[in-house]
């Protein structure tokens, strides 16, 4: 492979434009660059073996360091440059505000320069994208692209502090645009007020140099994941639910999400937010992880989370990683990938079915209401297992929606109103005991619209 350099380098290599070099991975080409030219190997590296912040270097047009730095495997036909990292000037204002992180060696002045001229797009401003973005913001990424259909409801704020009261049913992409622009008015915010899809995806992703995954549904993850493969692109991904936050950074050719998941679960098997609950501060915890390995990335500070899980159990203080490792038969990108194109996720996932067998089965709350003095009908909670000990209506029988199976526990002879938290798992399992010659509606909004409507609850 034929290592390309640029500007001065050529000088410490003796004139030389091109040296010929061999390396399975970024630090091994480098390396044998090194040995090749003494002069240009002693400007190449840190005290700890990464690339040196003054160096650029460059991938097929990339940053090396979004690659994974010295880990990032490398192909034969790979075209690899080498020059001095360009330092644009930076104000007064800027020098002052960013002064804290440019002390640390592994920033400086060229790691400021790098996070001023990146971009980075924050699927989602949620609980885990509102404190990315954040973060991300101070730190002073020059430009960061907020994508985000959803509008600001109030019980969004526990979690989610990039919006404020006066924001609720605001779009959640310009409450957080507005919100980020405050804290630096330096950087350039775009608000994109639309669902990431398959057919957006990677033109609004194009052009980013980092992806960072807030997203809360398993369609939205496989579709960033699919679009970061097919991009090239580094994507740090987190998820949280209950007092659990999960944490990984997938690097081009090193694994993807569905080297971990290759299959999504069955639909409704996995509560939601709304559903199981969520403690904000945690979001607070894993969203910020997400910034700092976006920085990580953007400046090649320290070592990348890329190829390892982090899962953090908040209730004990506990943290545990796990090694992942690039499957060679995965779909997207493995040795022969056979997806070369994003796809209809909602229906991989197994969600646009029962929504389509689910027309007709919700109930609104006042006509649940009439129905509670009829002794046939039963009454279902199917709420997760988490569930078990908290307040549902009166007289209902527990059975989490996994263990509901064709409705065994149920008279099949007599008519069911089951309800979860917010009514989506209770949409699924009415749908399935229907499908199981049993007469089931789903109650609209579940156990928040219950309450809401001043209607009590028992333990």
């Amino acid at each position: 492979m034929d290592v390309t350099l640029k500007g001065p380098f050529i000088a410490l290599a003796d004139q030389k434009e091109t040296i010929a070099a061999r390396g399975d991975t970024l630090g091994e080409l480098l390396e044998a660059v090194a040995q090749a030219e003494p002069g240009l190997g002693r400007r190449m590296f840190t005290a700890q073996g990464a690339i040196a912040p003054e160096l650029d270097v460059r991938v097929n047009g990339v940053d090396a360091r979004l690659l994974g730095g010295v880990k990032a495997a490398l192909l034969p036909q790979d075209s690899v440059v080498l020059a001095p990292y360009p330092l644009e000037p930076m104000t007064p204002r800027q020098a002052e505000r960013y002064a804290r992180q440019m002390i640390l060696g592994e920033i400086g002045a060229a790691g400021q320069a790098r996070l001023t001229a990146a971009r980075v797009a924050v699927i989602g401003a949620g609980g885990l994208g509102a404190p990315a973005a954040t973060y991300l913001a101070a730190a002073g990424v020059g430009h960061l692209v907020i994508i985000d259909g959803d509008r600001v409801e109030r019980s969004n704020l526990q979690r989610q502090p990039l919006h404020r009261d006066e924001d609720v049913g605001r779009p959640k992409a310009e409450s957080a645009a507005r919100s980020l622009r405050a804290i630096n008015p330096d950087i350039e915010v775009i608000a994109v007020e639309e669902f990431l899809a398959a057919d957006n995806a990677l033109e609004l992703l194009r052009g980013c140099d980092v992806i960072v995954n807030g997203s809360d549904n398993f369609p939205t993850r496989y579709l960033v994941s699919d679009a970061a493969v097919l991009l090239g692109r580094p994507l740090v991904d987190a998820s949280i639910l209950r007092f659990e936050g999960r944490l990984s950074v997938y690097l081009p050719r090193q694994g993807c999400y569905r080297c971990l998941f290759p299959e999504p679960p069955p639909p409704g098997s996995v509560p939601s937010c709304a559903e199981a609950g969520v403690i904000g501060a945690l979001g607070g915890q894993m969203g910020s992880l997400q910034a700092l390995e976006t920085i990580k990335l953007i400046t090649g500070a320290g070592e990348s989370l890329g190829g390892r899980l982090l899962v953090y159990d908040a209730l004990m203080g506990e943290e545990r990683r796990f090694r992942l490792r690039r499957d060679p038969h995965c779909a997207a990108c493995g040795d022969h990938p056979t997806l070369t194109e994003l796809v209809d996720y909602e229906a991989f996932c197994g969600v646009e079915a029962p929504r389509e067998a689910q027309e007709g089965l919700g109930i609104p709350v006042p006509e649940a209401l009439a129905l509670r003095e009829d002794p046939r009908v039963q009454w279902l909670d199917v709420r997760a297992q988490g569930a078990v000990d908290r307040p549902t209506i009166p007289g209902a029988l527990r059975l989490p929606l996994e263990e509901l199976g064709s409705g065994e526990a149920l008279d099949g002879a007599r008519p069911v109103v089951v309800f979860c938290e917010i009514g989506r798992r209770s949409l699924l399992a009415a749908e399935r005991l229907m499908r199981h010659g049993i007469d089931a509606r789903s109650l609209e909004g579940g156990i928040v619209a219950w309450t809401a409507a001043g209607l009590d609850l028992t333990c």
